[in-house]
């Protein structure tokens, strides 16, 4: 059985285009996983640890008929083969691949969390998420992609003002 899942990419080392579009290449020539649809680029300031360049954030529907665990394997295989480093927290990446949601599925193992934690609080995240699948219904919070990045906004805007473009600066690319 095919289920549909939803990953978020980025990149900010490199060619960071190129790289987005050879791990969705590498997920498409993956047995048992096809890449549906995919959302336009945009670059965007980096969150958590600042000190490094811009990335190039992406998200992508997929259909796959590996398990969440053997699809998450799958990813950071590819990111393994692509020379990800993960030894700084939000550090500079040459790629980075994010299950966010498989199905429905809610899991909370050592090894894996669905939905992905932090989707409803980053910008950088809904924001190529609603261009592709705005229905998408969070299976926690019961609300779509769509409304989740509203509430985001509007809580954006009630804290931090007119600093708000701040937080939403991109560039659709």
């Amino acid at each position: 059985m095919w289920t549909r899942c939803i990953i978020a990419l980025g990149s900010n080392l490199g060619d960071k285009r190129t790289n987005l579009n050879y791990a969705l290449d590498r997920l498409e020539e993956t047995s048992h996983i096809r890449v549906e649809t995919r959302s336009s680029y945009r670059e965007t300031d980096p969150v958590g640890y600042v000190d490094q360049p811009r990335f190039l954030n992406a998200a992508a529907l997929l259909s796959t008929r590996l398990s969440p665990v053997d699809l998450l394997g799958a990813m950071q295989k590819i990111e393994a083969d692509m020379g990800r480093q993960r030894t700084v927290i939000w550090g500079p990446r040459t790629i980075d691949l994010d299950l966010l949601f498989y199905g429905d599925s809610v899991v909370n193992t050592l090894e894996l969390v669905l939905p992905h934690p932090g989707i409803q609080e980053r910008l950088f995240v809904l924001d190529p998420l609603v261009e592709i699948a705005s229905e998408w219904i969070h299976p926690v919070y019961k609300k779509s992609v769509y409304e989740l990045r509203q509430e985001l906004i509007a809580w954006i805007i009630r804290h931090h003002g007119n600093r708000s473009a701040d937080y939403a600066d991109y560039r659709r690319l």
